[in-house]
């Protein structure tokens, strides 16, 4: 595959594409990364340097990756954290160009605003931009339980929600729309305290993954879960198969984070588990 990857960069650790484009690349996948923001790390540590890039300049590394003649080769591109509320237009002309040279390519929109515990940590211009002009733009879109009751106005799924509530919002994401809803930090009211799920919805089926949770915050897991689960839907053709193989490998990552006792992804050490993710957690299908 080719990949597009229009996301955040850090120098330190590894979020937006940062944590997107090894794990990608260590799949054999081609990566073309654009940053929207270089940073000297994420800015969950409250603190943190560099620029936010102009969203003029963006545009032009896009357009000159499409005057090599690149885009007619591209499969899916993919987009996160922002930035600024600008970068948006960037995003969508990068698509729209994409799709123009390759109909067949698809966009996946990682829709970040924020989640449960925080609220919305962007600026508050970028959510209604993403509600109202990204995620119909999307082919596959990746929120996390809090941004999807955010896109469709359901404030209570933030909190634990029945499977009904959960499926029946992804329908309305998918009217709007994306064909493919995967979300993610999905807390339901019959999962146990100790788990946590992921929830792939199409228009064939929804089909669920339940891993154990452990006990640490780690950003950039939700950019590495939109990136993989992109790149297994592509080359299985199964929401299920991309599902199941997407958990092992962020579990896999995750159990090495924990053990490390640092705090930024484990990627490079995890590398293993994400080129040959184990048959490791049942998927199941609910609907």
């Amino acid at each position: 595959m080719q990949i597009l990857s229009v996301q955040s960069s850090v120098a330190f650790g590894h979020v937006g594409n940062s944590a997107a484009v090894f794990p990608l690349q260590r799949l054999g996948h081609e990566v073309w990364p654009v940053f929207t923001v270089h940073f000297s790390n994420h800015t969950g540590y409250g603190a943190w340097r560099g620029p936010l890039l102009d969203p003029a300049d963006v545009r032009e590394v896009v357009i000159g990756i499409e005057e090599r003649g690149a885009f007619a080769s591209v499969d899916a591109v993919l987009s996160g954290y922002q930035g600024s509320p600008e970068i948006a237009d960037v995003i969508l002309d990068a698509v729209a160009r994409v799709k123009a040279a390759n109909p067949a390519a698809t966009y996946t929109c990682d829709p970040v605003m924020g989640n449960a515990k925080s609220g919305c940590f962007v600026n508050p211009a970028i959510p209604p931009i993403i509600c109202e002009k990204v995620v119909p733009a999307a082919d596959i879109v990746t929120p996390n339980q809090f941004e999807l009751g955010f896109i469709t106005g359901h404030d209570s799924l933030g909190e634990p929600s029945p499977l009904a509530a959960i499926l029946e919002a992804a329908d309305e994401v998918r009217a709007l729309g994306p064909s493919t809803v995967l979300i993610t930090s999905v807390d339901r009211d019959d999962t146990p305290e100790d788990e946590i799920e992921m929830i792939a919805v199409t228009g064939d089926g929804a089909w669920s993954v339940r891993t154990p949770r452990l006990p640490l915050k780690a950003n950039g897991s939700g950019d590495v879960t939109a990136a993989l689960f992109t790149a297994h839907l592509h080359t299985t053709g199964s929401p299920a198969d991309a599902l199941g193989r997407t958990a092992a490998s962020i579990f896999g990552v995750l159990e090495e984070t924990l053990a490390s006792g640092h705090r930024e992804l484990q990627i490079i050490a995890a590398q293993e588990v994400i080129a040959n993710p184990p048959a490791r957690f049942e998927v199941a299908q609910v609907r």
